[in-house]
């Protein structure tokens, strides 16, 4: 219902609201103890939060609203400070990033590519695509995000088939409403990106 909706943006709008006063709180800190100048902060979210879009609520699908969170990196040396970059940056890359920032020895068993380079260029060329993954029953949804495209296989867990597909169009559809996987223009472009994600 319309009450309980406005309720629920409202808690969650506070939510955020109070871990933004929590996050203030802490860099003055690091100011007022002068560790910001050698102080490497990341800050970080959840998966994002549906809040009745697509019809649901809470966080469990693979689509753009819910794989895309908050990153925020902030080092003494970067040279870009402040500003913003398109690039695709994936959570298993802050691991990387830090043992770069830090000087620190990457273990040989680490996934990732380190951002730091994106902290001095953010508007260098990166990475073609994010990975992600959520299940639904007996199947896993498989999707990755391109600079234009998010697309996702469900796969049967048992055999590997593909079950089904969605492809999103963000320069035409930024809010992932219309899957054009099934449409015949779009064939090569589903090959293609079942082929990248499969690679």
């Amino acid at each position: 219902p319309d009450d309980l909706a406005r309720k629920l943006v409202h808690g969650y709008y506070a939510c955020v609201s109070y871990a933004d006063a929590m996050i203030g709180r802490v860099l003055d800190e690091l100011d007022r103890l002068d560790l910001a100048r050698n102080t490497v902060v990341v800050l970080w979210g959840d998966h994002g939060w549906k809040l009745g879009d697509h019809g649901m609520w809470c966080k469990h699908t693979n689509f753009e609203q819910d794989t895309h969170a908050p990153l925020i990196i902030s080092a003494p040396e970067m040279k870009a400070r402040g500003k913003k970059t398109a690039a695709l940056t994936e959570f298993v890359d802050i691991y990387p990033t830090l043992c770069e920032l830090c000087g620190l020895d990457r273990p040989k068993h680490l996934e990732g590519t380190s951002m730091a380079p994106l902290l001095d260029n953010p508007d260098r060329p990166w990475k073609k695509a994010a990975f992600s993954q959520y299940p639904r029953t007996q199947t896993m949804g498989y999707s990755m995000r391109t600079d234009r495209y998010r697309y996702t296989e469900w796969r049967d867990l048992k055999n590997g088939s593909v079950k089904a597909r969605e492809l999103y169009d963000h320069l035409e559809d930024p809010r992932e409403n219309t899957n054009v996987a099934t449409n015949l223009g779009n064939r090569d472009l589903v090959d293609t990106l079942a082929k990248m994600l499969r690679d």
